[in-house]
């Protein structure tokens, strides 16, 4: 084999070689660059929807992961306090909140809590207290979300200046809701009563003043209802009276009373 072929043959050889190893190369990946893990706390949030009014269950809320460099610091982190769900279930929402949104305090109001009554009541209702007794509340049987009736009792002198005094009595609201009635513990005959001296009525504008009206004219009693009036579609006989309030004047004597439905 003369010189010539062998140098081609030992350039092809090496050319070859070198082309083999630029593809083994090129096969071999690249580092890759580490992740960065993003780091996260739980947050309470909302699991549904929660309208305004609404009182928070146990089903309405619940913890997600949520970016802690965008978790605001008026936000509930489980990591601060493990025990919030249990703590707000109860509360009522001041403002709507939205599914998965973050649950801030400053939007619900503990039961116990100042804002708590108006957070219950219905649009257009007002609350209106009212002084009362074992005699006159249904020797403390009526509870909150009870519905009642108040009777008006008065006394007044005979017209003859000679006989008995007359006592009269006319209810002057029909199935109101009580909101919240004021319970403590007093020992009477050597047992432990339990004894409410004020009940909060959710009553309509015109309801309120007829109430305030009735308190300077003589003694209001609460009648309990039953809860059978209370059932959706119940109708009893007394289910208008509630919106039929009128002022009934006798010489310089003004009387505020209900009206029967029949009435007009």
């Amino acid at each position: 084999m003369n010189r010539a072929r062998i140098v081609v043959l030992a350039i092809a050889v090496a050319a070859g070689g070198v082309a083999a190893y630029l593809a083994s190369g090129s096969d071999i990946a690249s580092p890759t660059a580490p992740v960065v893990q993003m780091e996260t706390t739980d947050v309470l949030v909302a699991r549904s929807d929660i309208g305004l009014g609404q009182q928070v269950t146990a089903d309405d809320l619940q913890w997600q992961s949520w970016p802690a460099s965008t978790a605001s610091s008026s936000f509930i982190r489980r990591s601060d306090r493990a025990d919030a769900m249990t703590q707000l279930v109860g509360s009522i929402a001041r403002s709507p909140m939205l599914t998965g949104e973050p649950i801030r305090e400053t939007k619900l109001v503990k039961s116990d809590g100042s804002g708590f009554m108006a957070a219950i009541l219905p649009s257009g209702m007002r609350a209106v207290s009212t002084e009362i007794s074992p005699e006159t509340g249904a020797g403390g049987f009526i509870l909150p979300n009870d519905r009642v009736d108040v009777i008006l009792s008065r006394r007044t002198k005979n017209p003859d200046g000679a006989g008995a005094d007359i006592f009269n009595s006319s209810a002057i609201l029909s199935d109101v809701r009580v909101l919240a009635i004021d319970q403590t513990v007093e020992e009477k005959n050597g047992q432990k009563v339990v004894v409410g001296k004020t009940a909060t009525l959710e009553l309509k504008p015109r309801q309120t003043e007829a109430l305030a009206q009735a308190r300077q004219s003589g003694t209001l009693s609460l009648a309990l209802r039953s809860l059978v009036d209370a059932r959706p579609g119940a109708k009893s006989a007394n289910d208008d009276e509630a919106d039929k309030v009128v002022t009934i004047y006798r010489g310089t004597n003004r009387y505020t009373v209900s009206c029967s439905p029949s009435c007009n």
